[in-house]
């Protein structure tokens, strides 16, 4: 009988063999010295042109590539890595997958403690880090699902003081501060845990998504299916943020749309889809007419 993978890590990488490096590196540290012992790490490359594949391959031996051949995006590559696992009614699949980015670095047990969570706490599906930017500045890890307000926070000058809190989806400093676990709406995708059984029954992520809102709707099914998702503030994982697509702002920022619209007519009623799009309408229009100076 195979053995039980206590843990698997799935990276999905463009063109940063560099942060790849980095990340891989902290990411063994982490496990050689606090665990999981039975740690499996996959990473996916999306076709990158600066040698990530070959790097990988040369410098961590024990580390898997997927190399489809193509940039499938965020979702389809970590489904293709879930799919190489086994998922969604493989035997045997790994306790947990966590969802890990290129850009990240690993900070002492950080995965230990997210399994640890998860195993102390069967009705929660998945978990997350606190996050910090490289120079050590605070990171938003979790939001609540997003409303109209959020949308008007993204393209229109709104009051600053306002950007921090629960109108647009943030949860207060102070509960990160407090050091223990609290419940979330959602988590970023770039630090993400998930239990086994909670991808079972929910399934992989949705391929319609080409980048962004993978782990929104991910974690909008969890909780729709009855499962808590929280944040655990004293594992902690550095997150350079946004390697990968900056090299493409223009395309990102059509992505980003694009998944959020299809977010929202997944998940509201008509009516509200209608409002939500006449509101983005208004907010690019505006945005146009500040870029050309009008």
């Amino acid at each position: 009988m195979a053995e039980t993978t206590d843990l698997a890590v799935i990276i999905v990488s463009y063109n940063t063999r560099d942060l790849l490096q980095r990340a891989i590196a902290s990411l063994q540290s982490s496990v050689r010295t606090y665990g999981p012992r039975n740690t499996r790490i996959i990473v996916v490359d999306n076709a990158s042109h600066d040698g990530s594949a070959e790097m990988v391959r040369q410098t961590f031996l024990d580390v898997e590539v997927l190399e489809p051949g193509a940039n499938l995006g965020f979702a389809r590559a970590n489904n293709l890595a879930l799919r190489h696992l086994g998922f969604p009614h493989g035997d045997p699949l790994p306790d947990a997958v966590w969802l890990l980015n290129p850009d990240t670095e690993t900070v002492g047990d950080a995965p230990a403690q997210l399994l640890a969570h998860l195993r102390a706490n069967p009705d929660v599906a998945a978990v997350g880090p606190r996050l910090q930017y490289g120079d050590g500045r605070f990171q938003h890890g979790a939001f609540a699902f997003p409303g109209l307000w959020q949308i008007a926070f993204d393209l229109f000058p709104l009051p600053a003081r306002l950007y921090e809190t629960r109108l647009n989806g943030r949860y207060p400093r102070a509960w990160y501060a407090r050091g223990t676990p609290f419940d979330v709406d959602m988590l970023l995708g770039a630090a993400l845990m998930v239990r086994r059984e909670a991808v079972q029954q929910i399934g992989l992520l949705d391929d319609g998504y080409f980048m962004y809102v993978e782990e929104l709707d991910w974690c909008r099914r969890m909780k729709q299916a009855g499962w808590r998702v929280q944040l655990v503030p004293t594992a902690l994982v550095i997150h350079h943020e946004g390697q990968s697509t900056r090299q493409f702002r223009e395309e990102m920022f059509r992505a980003l749309w694009r998944s959020r619209l299809r977010y929202y007519a997944k998940f509201s009623p008509r009516p509200y889809v209608w409002l939500v799009r006449a509101l983005v309408a208004l907010g690019l229009a505006w945005k146009k007419r500040q870029t050309q100076g009008g």
